[in-house]
């Protein structure tokens, strides 16, 4: 039997803890994902220039990884076994490396690099930060050094930073006015 209880703890519950539907669940718990054919994995797939190939191409979903990296670790992704089977079919070509990741430039843009070509603007990207560290780096071994050399020179008493000038020095007859007062004041 249903009680007035009963019912308001059941929809308080529902409330707090909402059942998930289908398109709410996790996607590597999808059933129909294990439905998806696979194709087999040969010794082409894993060689050392596909994947080279493959982690020098930017995957086109959101993840920001590597094609190699996203196909072998984000088994729902989609983009990544498609791009992977288009480095397939033009290393079965024959094509080298390069001629892949031109042929990956042409299709898809610059976009698809992990790391833009260093030619034209794209290497103001490469030297302008190296140029702006170098310069920040010498400005501070210059204001270091010349507050060294004047920390130096009051330590030591020469120059101009240690203290008075001659003019400004007291003469000898101030010195042992000055002498006789602070004794007066020791005794």
């Amino acid at each position: 039997m249903m009680n007035r209880r009963r019912f308001l703890g059941l929809g308080a519950a529902a409330l707090v803890f909402p059942r998930q539907t289908p398109s709410d669940a996790d996607p590597l718990r999808d059933p129909s994902a294990a439905g998806r054919s696979r194709l087999p994995v040969g010794d082409l797939d894993n060689s050392e220039m596909v994947k080279e190939v493959e982690r020098r191409l930017k995957c086109t979903c959101p993840c920001n990884l590597d094609v190699f990296t996203c196909r072998t670790t984000d088994f729902s992704c989609e983009y990544s076994p498609a791009m992977h089977r288009e480095v397939m079919d033009l290393v079965r070509d024959g094509k080298t490396s390069e001629q892949v990741i031109t042929a990956f430039i042409e299709k898809y843009g610059e976009r698809v690099l992990m790391a833009p070509r260093p030619v034209g603007f794209n290497l103001a990207g490469y030297l302008v930060p190296g140029v702006l560290v170098s310069v920040a780096a010498t400005a501070l071994a210059v204001v270091l050094l010349r507050r060294h050399r004047i920390v130096e020179a009051a330590a030591t008493g020469s120059g101009t930073a240690a203290g008075p000038s001659p003019a400004e020095r007291p003469s000898p007859e101030e010195m042992d006015r000055l002498k006789q007062a602070l004794s007066e004041v020791a005794d």
